[in-house]
């Protein structure tokens, strides 16, 4: 079964009354993109995973919030138990897997990423809105927390001792060659002990995932079949990792939430 679903597929789906469209976008931190108008898919709500889906208390980006937070702030946008949901973002395929892999992460199974999200339903010239849906009513969602979907800088240094684990870093190759700074203004240059790289851009082609025959070769090439914990600047593009990962049956996976801005900033 696919994590993904195709822009003609949600046009086809649109008026089912048991799914939720959420907008999962923010902004890209390594370009400075310019304004442009407001545009949504049909039925859509926005995802806010700066200040409802993170911890904005923590002393890093993107920090994954509490299993409290992240149940009420999904009841609020209509999540049921059984909710289908969609995930898009307006840059393709950035910031939509972060919400696939959040509510991965709090038990929640029925939730897809729409591939190629906003970039693709344009181009097929599909109609778009100028605001977000209203929220019917309040949820139901009970969250579960799935620990071994997530990892804390507490247990790097095992991982790092643990044969059985390799850690990828979905950063661009030249961030992790030490080759350019970091875009975040003080983060030193620099790659967690014995990670390798896989930028993330690689299991992406013209903006949609890949094949699963290609992702199958990509991963098995440079994984060889191990624990996989991904990471990246702060957990956003690690999990467009974890959702190619997922599209080709790996199961034991993680993302280590804190990523380089943590490791970087704390391990000297």
């Amino acid at each position: 079964m696919s994590n993904v679903v195709s822009v003609q597929w949600l046009k086809d789906n649109l008026e089912d009354k048991n799914l939720i469209i959420l907008d999962a976008t923010i902004p890209k931190i390594t370009s400075k993109s310019e304004a442009t108008e407001f545009e949504a898919i049909p039925n859509a709500l926005f995802f806010d995973i700066k200040m409802k889906f993170s911890n904005i208390c923590a002393p890093f980006p993107n920090t994954i919030p509490s299993q409290v937070q992240f149940q009420e702030s999904a009841q609020e946008l209509g999540v049921n138990s059984n909710t289908k949901i969609v995930i898009y973002d307006a840059l393709g395929i950035y910031s939509s897997p972060r919400a696939f892999w959040l509510f991965k992460t709090f038990g929640f199974k029925n939730v897809f990423v729409l591939n190629g999200g906003l970039p693709e339903w344009k181009k097929q010239g599909f109609k778009t809105v100028a605001a977000y849906n209203k929220v019917a009513s309040k949820g139901n969602f009970r969250a579960i927390y799935q620990p071994n979907k997530n990892v804390f800088i507490e247990s790097i240094s095992k991982i790092l001792d643990d044969k059985s684990f390799t850690i990828v870093d979905a950063r661009a190759t030249a961030r992790f060659n030490c080759e350019v700074p970091e875009p975040r203004s003080g983060l030193r240059s620099g790659t967690i002990p014995n990670s390798i790289s896989l930028p993330y851009q690689k299991v992406l082609e013209n903006g949609l995932l890949k094949s699963k025959h290609q992702l199958k070769n990509l991963f098995l090439e440079l994984t060889k079949n191990k624990k996989l914990v991904f990471s990246c600047g702060s957990g956003i593009t690690a999990s467009i990792l974890y959702l190619a990962a997922a599209e080709i049956g790996y199961v034991h996976t993680s993302i280590y939430d804190g990523s380089w801005t943590e490791y970087g900033t704390l391990i000297k």
